[in-house]
């Protein structure tokens, strides 16, 4: 049976745990070939070797820093040595800051948009002629976060990076399409990752973390690469310049 993906080479940030992890492997067996990258050199073997084992197409290393110009051109360019094009360019790593808006520190909201906002734009922008030369799909990862604001913790950098990767999103759709290229931005809800699992973990957090879902659950990784698989396959190329939220039906309140 032939892939979804078959013949199509996939870059994906962030691939050492997570949401990146499952998209490596899932996009691999669905036929992609996949070049990751991950800022902790232990977790990137760890998927590495996971994908051996299946004998899986996932390549890559550690230790670029994709907020950095020369690092994240270094990284398509690595991808584009290994593979020779790319057809997928899914922007999935991110880190961000938290705290009210009265005490946060001025660097942890820089480093929170350099984390979220600015190393998708470096990707996509070097990844371009590359995709323009395919006819290929970006897929951004954003947020919940981007359309509500919480009265729990302080989000006000994380909200601001992730509104900025779907207005991004909206843009990158309306000048590539001359190119085919198509862009589009998925915002997930509360997700069970080894990021959230302290929260998930304690009852008290978790409560709160769950409160006003109305499937009163976390959603899977699984769950959120099933709708990034969609969007990179061909059975989406009419699919551009939208956001798809996967939250379990928080928005809906």
């Amino acid at each position: 049976m032939r892939g979804r993906l078959d013949g199509k080479v996939a870059l994906i940030s962030g691939t050492g745990g997570g949401q990146g992890r499952a998209a490596a492997l899932r996009f691999a067996r669905d036929g992609a070939r996949v070049f990751g990258c991950d800022i902790d050199e232990q977790a990137q073997q760890e998927t590495l070797a996971l994908a051996r084992a299946e004998g899986l197409a996932v390549a890559g290393s550690a230790g670029f820093d994709l907020s950095d110009p020369a690092q994240a051109s270094g990284w398509i360019e690595a991808a584009v040595a290994q593979y020779g094009q790319i057809d997928i360019l899914y922007n999935n790593a991110s880190a961000a800051r938290f705290g009210p808006i009265a005490t946060m520190a001025v660097e942890d909201w820089h480093y929170t948009l350099r984390n979220e906002l600015d190393l998708v734009f470096l990707c996509s922008r070097y990844a371009w002629p590359h995709l323009a030369k395919s006819g290929g799909v970006i897929i951004n990862i954003s947020s919940v976060a981007a359309w509500g604001a919480s009265a729990v913790t302080g989000i006000g950098a994380h909200s601001a990076a992730k509104a900025g990767v779907v207005a991004l999103t909206r843009q990158l759709a309306v000048e590539g399409a001359k190119q085919r290229i198509r862009a589009v931005s998925i915002s997930p809800g509360v997700v069970a990752t080894p990021g959230t699992t302290p929260f998930l973990n304690n009852p008290a957090t978790r409560a709160l973390l769950l409160d006003g879902i109305p499937m009163d659950r976390p959603g899977e990784s699984e769950e959120i690469v099933a709708t990034a698989l969609f969007v990179a396959s061909d059975e989406a190329s009419y699919l551009t310049g939208t956001d798809i939220v996967v939250d379990g039906g928080m928005l809906a309140l």
